[in-house]
């Protein structure tokens, strides 16, 4: 008789993206270099080349990286133009995580700086076109001193150049 499998893999999170891309084997060297991260699992389809699935680790997190099959419905942010959705990733020395991610061929889209919510974090676009913020938490704050960080940022945002 078969073992019963765990619900949720081990190593795994309840919520697991996964992103599709125009170059999976690159997007994955890409996020080794620019993240740090291991590839796990890779498996090609019918035709050798593309990938249809793969499983890369970053920090505690997986994140699955497919090759577009829009003949299958999968496509990436490029052929969308542009995307909706971001990933955070939160560690340590976020100042040598972004020189490295950028030194890899991220693109910065906000620079890193303190922001008002606690956090040291800037935005790049990856180069097949998905968004990472990279961040630190600097400060922990109150709901209460949470929102008058964020009326005094939106305030100055108001005030004319």
């Amino acid at each position: 008789m078969a073992k019963q499998a765990q619900a949720i893999p081990m190593g795994f999170h309840s919520v697991t993206p996964s992103i599709a891309v125009n170059g999976a084997a690159k997007a994955i060297d890409f996020y080794k270099k620019a993240f740090g991260a291991e590839e796990m699992s890779r498996f090609t389809g019918p035709d050798g080349a593309r990938i249809m699935h793969s499983e890369i680790r970053i920090g505690d997190s997986v994140i699955m990286v497919v090759d577009e099959m829009p003949e299958y419905g999968s496509k990436g942010p490029k052929l969308y133009g542009g995307t909706p959705v971001s990933f955070f990733i939160y560690g340590d020395n976020v100042d040598a995580a972004w020189k490295r991610a950028v030194d890899a061929g991220g693109k910065p889209i906000m620079p890193l700086t303190d922001q008002f919510w606690g956090d040291r974090s800037g935005c790049l676009e990856d180069p097949f076109g998905h968004h990472w913020w990279l961040s630190q938490r600097m400060k922990d704050l109150t709901p209460d001193e949470l929102k008058k960080a964020a009326d005094q940022f939106f305030a100055q945002m108001q005030q004319p150049a």
